[in-house]
């Protein structure tokens, strides 16, 4: 398998990881946003610091799919 099929398979990877996260994050802004009017609890708090993670995870995540394509520019 050549180099640039290796960065091929794993910019898709990540692609798909990517969107486990955007769809997760989508789902917990939405489930916070419908919860919003109960008494402010653990879970709501736990779900407010998951969006922080995810939101964070997933821009790590795109910079390491653009570095991936750069690097896949070079090889070609």
């Amino acid at each position: 398998m050549s180099q640039a099929d290796v960065v091929k398979e794993t910019i898709a990877y990540l692609k798909f990881w990517l969107g486990v996260m955007v769809v997760s994050d989508i789902s917990l802004v939405g489930w916070v946003l419908s919860n919003a009017g109960v008494k402010a609890d653990f879970k709501i708090y736990g779900a407010i610091i998951g969006i922080g993670v995810i939101t964070v995870s997933a821009y790590f995540v795109h910079k390491r799919i653009e570095y991936m394509i750069s690097t896949l520019k070079e090889l070609s």
